[in-house]
């Protein structure tokens, strides 16, 4: 007999949340807090309870997605780090100013080390926020510090053994968390990608495309972060099977990724030589249902279940491939009935080769999610995969050295950000001290939770910490009220508590009402709450300005004066993805580690310059530059990318068959060109400032489109030598590729594109 509706949904929403990641973090954090508490009941330790919770709350901000050993490496040196944190307290207490000294100093190297990778920089952060509690903790003399410090490392390593032992017991609930992340996104990603191929008028492409760049960005850091989860729990020896498994349906993700990023033509053309035809919506309708299989895909691996698929995909791709039948047959016959010596080639012989690609494509992806769930059936087939992962933690403490000299640079974002962190700190600890405030570390600690390098992160991150300031606040004087006995008072902290890591990954403002909640209480329980609202709003404040200011006049990394980096950058991983891509083409379809390599590096660099784009559009009006131009620049270098993944992902069918002459100078020209102008623009942005006196150089793409057989002033239309799908996708990218270069000059010389309109 079934339940009723409400029981059915509270089920429902159960086994959602039991399934977030959010809920994993926040069941740690309440059984750390739980057992910190029931142990001050129980053995009368009221006034120890607060160091040691602020230490359990300092190392859970260290932790990262890692297995048990890595976990514990990372656990030790933040012990470490939180020892000498402490030290430099000790030392200082009796001196504010030398305090305020050894503060600055200790955020400007704990910000560059975060610079290595996301260990570093949880370290990096915890370790701050332990220098300010035991500041805090230290206020009134140096024999509180010494009485407080233990105990916040005691509390510490209570939360790194907890932490530790929950990665020993459980190592899947990670990685399936990333896995059903990453083909969520890609899900989406399919949903975008098949709202290009909608055959209608009046559709504005340009608006679509850039919002598919814009959302590569997140399919390719859901990439990264998978491929961390894999890494930091690949031994070596032979993987278990469950991670087997997720390292299979991370490599289906990959080659899914760069299948759906592929582009066999202009959409507009697609849409034109195919209206009066239901070709495309076929087409169309295949990529929505692997969208919805992605998600169904996604809600599988969270619930460790199998995903229904009723067979409506199969039944699509029969359709789509008997409408593109219909069309081959209907050229064939309107071919037939000409004289085929004396007419041009059909005009439907380009859009038939790319409709013929896409439904291949489309095929292979097909094909691709149906095995992503389970490893091959032959042991021996999946063991000649290479399922090698390239690892970008530092291998030594010399590689690590090599990384943090080369942050000391004025292009750096994070010595920018340390240097930004650290005035704001020094200026929030002179307020401080001006106005005898109490309280006064709550500044510190609001400027350190919302400096982000980014302005527009910062003016993100503040605005939802006053929010759940004077949330929490609110939640937590009803609660006094509501609730005056002190044991669901802890209960409510607990939870509170559990709330805060549960959240600040995906609802900082939820989790910043949790945590100001899990203050106020802690107030509560030691009789000292008196006074603490109005002081928490005031400081919050402060902090919130300070920081504001801060990523207004001090030293601001905006986004638009790195756009010619970024802009260099991606043109030449692109250039290197190609190589890699020809490669293939001579020695068969292989995903080896430095194939995979190079594709990531150029969907990185792509990523790098959505999410910049992102950003800028968040930053002052007088500070974004020529933003229509970095606009057209990131669609059509990503619509370049995309041109090249269609190379990548046609491999199979073309890798044994010889290259003629003319594509092969093709492809070298275009090699060379995206080389040649990556070079320019790292030279322009290495001049900044000075005015320069020649633009970006024009290699002769067009010429060699000229003498490939193109037209320069029509559409490409391959010749007799060049019917090969790599040849089409070439001229592509030729294509293109003399507008990148037009823009590119524009990022370089703004005055360029107003001469060219004069």
């Amino acid at each position: 007999m079934r339940g009723s509706p409400v029981d059915e949904s509270w089920k429902l929403s159960w086994q959602r949340a039991r399934h977030h990641e959010g809920f994993t973090r926040g069941a740690r954090a309440f059984f750390a807090l739980a057992a910190v508490l029931a142990c001050g009941w129980w053995a009368d330790w009221q006034a120890e309870l607060m160091p040691v919770l602020l230490g359990v709350i300092a190392s859970a901000l260290t932790e990262t997605d890692d297995s048990w050993r890595g976990r514990l490496r990372a656990q030790l040196l933040a012990l470490g780090c939180f020892g000498l944190m402490a030290l430099a307290v000790w030392a200082t207490v009796s001196w504010p100013w030398a305090l305020m000294g050894a503060m600055v100093v200790s955020a400007w190297a704990l910000t560059l080390l975060g610079a290595l990778s996301e260990r570093y920089r949880a370290i990096a952060f915890g370790s701050l926020i332990l220098f300010i509690y035991a500041a805090l903790a230290a206020d009134a003399s140096r024999a509180a510090a010494e009485q407080a410090t233990p105990l916040m490392l005691a509390g510490a390593a209570w939360y790194g053994v907890v932490s530790v032992v929950w990665s020993l017991a459980m190592p899947r609930a990670p990685v399936r968390f990333r896995m059903a992340r990453l083909y969520a996104v890609l899900g989406e990603y399919l949903r975008l990608k098949a709202l290009l191929l909608e055959p209608v008028r009046d559709v504005d492409l340009e608006r679509r495309r850039m919002a598919l760049a814009l959302h590569n960005g997140r399919v390719v850091d859901a990439l990264n972060a998978a491929k961390e989860s894999l890494m930091s729990r690949m031994g070596r020896g032979t993987p278990p099977p469950w991670l087997q498994t997720a390292m299979h349906q991370y490599l289906a993700a990959q080659d899914v990724h760069e299948r759906v990023s592929s582009s066999h033509e202009h959409y507009d053309l697609l849409a034109q030589s195919f209206f009066h035809s239901d070709v495309l919506y076929r087409c169309q309708r295949v990529l929505t249902l692997l969208g919805e299989q992605a998600l169904k895909l996604s809600v599988a691996i969270q619930e460790q279940s199998r995903p229904q698929h009723w067979g409506a995909t199969g039944r699509a791709i029969e359709d789509m491939q008997a409408a593109i039948a219909h069309q081959d047959a209907a050229a064939a016959a309107a071919l037939n009935a000409s004289d085929a010596a004396n007419t041009p080639p059909h005009p439907m012989a380009r859009p038939l080769r790319s409709l013929h690609a896409l439904g291949h494509n489309l095929t292979a992806m097909a094909g691709v999610f149906a095995g992503a769930l389970a490893l091959p059936a032959d042991p021996q087939a999946d063991s000649a995969v290479d399922h090698t992962l390239f690892d970008r933690e530092p291998r030594s403490l010399r590689d690590a050295g090599s990384r943090l000299r080369a942050q000391l640079s004025a292009r750096s974002a994070w010595l920018r950000h340390s240097v930004r962190l650290s005035l704001s700190l020094a200026v929030g600890f002179a307020v401080m001290q001006a106005t005898a405030d109490p309280h006064g570390y709550w500044i510190l600690l609001t400027i350190v939770f919302v400096s982000q390098p980014q302005y527009a992160a910062t003016q993100t991150r503040l605005l939802q910490r006053a929010k759940g300031t004077a949330m929490g606040l609110a939640l937590g004087w009803a609660a006094i009220q509501l609730f005056p006995g002190a044991l669901v008072q802890a209960a409510l902290l607990v939870f509170a508590g559990a709330v805060f890591f549960g959240a600040r990954h995906t609802r900082y403002t939820l989790a910043t009402a949790a945590v100001t909640m899990l203050l106020l209480l802690s107030f509560q329980q030691m009789g000292t709450s008196q006074g603490v609202i109005a002081a928490r709003l005031l400081d919050t404040a402060v902090g919130c300005l300070i920081a504001a200011a801060a990523s207004w006049l001090v030293w601001p990394h905006w986004q638009s004066r790195q756009w010619p980096q970024l802009a260099a950058q991606v043109l030449q991983t692109q250039a290197l993805y190609l190589r890699a891509i020809l490669a293939q083409y001579h020695s068969g379809k292989c995903d080896h580690l430095e194939y995979r390599l190079a594709r990531r590096n150029a969907h990185n660099a792509d990523a790098a310059l959505s999410n910049s784009y992102s950003a800028m559009l968040k930053e002052p009006l007088r500070v974004r530059g020529n933003a229509a131009v970095m606009a057209s620049f990131l669609c059509l270098s990503h619509t370049q990318l995309n041109y090249l993944s269609a190379l990548g992902a046609q491999r199979g069918a073309q890798g044994t068959q010889p290259v003629d002459d003319a594509t092969q100078a093709l492809a070298r020209t275009l090699l060379v060109s995206l080389q040649q102008l990556s070079q320019e623009l790292e030279r322009a942005q290495q001049q900044s400032g000075v005015r320069r006196r020649h633009a970006v150089a024009a290699p002769a793409v067009e010429q060699v489109l000229r003498e490939f057989g193109t037209p320069q002033a029509a559409m490409p239309q391959p010749p007799a030598s060049a019917h090969s799908l790599m040849a089409a996708q070439l001229l592509l990218v030729g294509k293109v590729f003399p507008q990148l270069q037009a823009h590119a000059r524009q990022l370089v010389e703004p005055d360029a594109g107003a001469a060219g309109r004069a």
